[in-house]
């Protein structure tokens, strides 16, 4: 059989941390940001953790095996 290819897409989108969690960007960071709150915008550009619930759906996208 041939190898499963990794989706393209979700591979230059999420990373998996060391412990397997799903790690991803903020929604709301691109445009409109004047007026949003500094504290908002700082807290927006750090990586989010993807919840439980989405997590299995972006880790078969990242499935290479």
């Amino acid at each position: 059989m041939p190898k499963m290819k990794t989706h393209s897409g979700a591979k230059k989108r999420f990373k998996l941390t060391g412990s397997g969690k799903v790690r991803g960007r903020h929604a709301y960071s691109s445009h409109i940001l004047e007026k949003k709150s500094p504290k908002r915008k700082r807290a927006i550009g750090k990586p989010a953790i993807l919840s439980d619930h989405d997590e299995p759906r972006v880790k078969k996208l990242l499935r290479t095996k």
